[in-house]
């Protein structure tokens, strides 16, 4: 079997996509599956993996609260075209097909040995392409499709008001032995709870809620502090939070590479994650179970898909800036609590290892191609 997995998101960037994109490709060679990896990428070519194709350079499009970073370059069409024709592929496996030029492209060319096409669809109220594009002409495209995936019931949901058809559920995985290990950062290895905050600075993420309540937090309990890890730049609310009410131990890091990504997560006591809206999965709240670190997050959709309340987490209303506190609070307070959604974090990922879902993806393509 060959595949041919077509991203319309810069690879170069870190993304829930990417990952889940690099999972399903080394799943595949370890199966000793060809796999190709489109998709545009703002690196130079010689940075690039053995099995990627790099095609076009990404440009940044405003989409649902965040930036998309995606070719439009429609003029690609007859190379992306071509490469599939060379490539003989068995399976062309396209995720977010609408989202930029190459999936596009990818999705109307048509190759002489008609390889199956099947589309994952990750978002879940994040695009307007849906809102904007005439549903006859989203039909005449989806009509390419041999087969779909959605990666949570919200996008399933999502998806299907736009492009009613079957879907199969299959959720985003984790590499779970690579975030096993102990290489925190030497600097946070003192008597402070450290509270991390991990993803790219967007409006969605919702840290100004956190800042607030760790103002809060922090007057009640000096001994905690708080780590902000993504790339973007701090929001003016934010700031301006912490120009009315000025704490110390709030930690910038900025945007870091995968390798620090994990020693900031092993260097983490608690890992909060106080989105108000708009997340399909929440595949960071699986790396954060992977590493070891209890969980306060939202009570939202795409999170309850996830974690559970009291089970394996602590979920609060989405922008509520005292219940977020307050579960802070309880999980400083109480180092038993920690170990036990930490166990039970261990327990629930399991089930969202690596080669766990890509071998429910692998026998999706199996069962198309009957």
């Amino acid at each position: 079997m060959k595949v041919a997995i077509v991203s319309p998101y810069d690879y170069a960037r870190p993304s829930g996509v990417n990952d889940h994109v690099n999972n399903l490709s080394n799943y595949l060679t370890n199966q000793n599956i060809i796999s190709k990896i489109i998709a545009p990428s703002s690196k130079s070519k010689g940075d690039q993996e053995n099995n990627f194709i790099p095609m076009g350079k990404p440009i940044p499009i405003p989409s649902g609260g965040s930036i998309a970073r995606v070719s439009l370059s429609v003029w690609l069409r007859p190379k992306v075209a071509n490469i599939l024709e060379q490539g003989k592929f068995d399976v062309i496996h396209l995720h977010e097909p609408f989202a930029g030029a190459i999936t596009l492209s990818a999705l109307v060319s048509n190759i002489t040995n008609n390889p199956i096409k099947i589309a994952t669809f990750h978002s879940y109220k994040g695009s307007g392409l849906y809102k904007i594009v005439s549903h006859k002409l989203l039909e005449k495209y989806s009509k390419f499709l041999d087969g779909r995936i959605a990666v949570s019931k919200p996008a399933k949901d999502h998806i299907y008001k736009f492009l009613p058809a079957d879907y199969k559920i299959i959720p985003n995985g984790v590499d779970i032995d690579k975030f096993k290990g102990n290489n925190p950062f030497s600097e946070y290895l003192d008597n402070k709870i450290n509270i991390l905050f991990l993803s790219r600075l967007e409006k969605r993420k919702g840290l100004k809620y956190l800042i607030s309540a760790y103002v809060k937090l922090k007057s009640q309990k000096p001994n905690v502090r708080l780590i902000v890890v993504g790339g973007g730049k701090v929001d003016s609310e934010s700031l301006k939070i912490l120009s009315n009410h000025p704490v110390e131990d709030i930690i910038f890091a900025g945007e870091v590479s995968e390798e620090d990504k994990i020693r900031y997560l092993h260097s983490a006591d608690i890992f909060c994650a106080p989105a108000t809206g708009q997340e399909s999965f929440g595949i960071i709240l699986l790396e954060a179970m992977a590493a070891g670190i209890p969980i306060v997050a939202t009570n939202i959709d795409g999170f309850r898909q996830v974690i559970s309340d009291r089970e394996d987490s602590l979920l609060v209303p989405p922008k509520n800036i005292d219940a977020l506190t307050q579960a802070l609070l309880e999980l400083v307070n109480k180092p038993i609590l920690r170990k036990t959604l930490i166990q039970a974090g261990h327990l629930k990922v399991a089930f969202y290892a690596r080669d766990i879902i890509s071998e429910k993806v692998v026998n999706y393509y199996k069962y198309l191609s009957r």
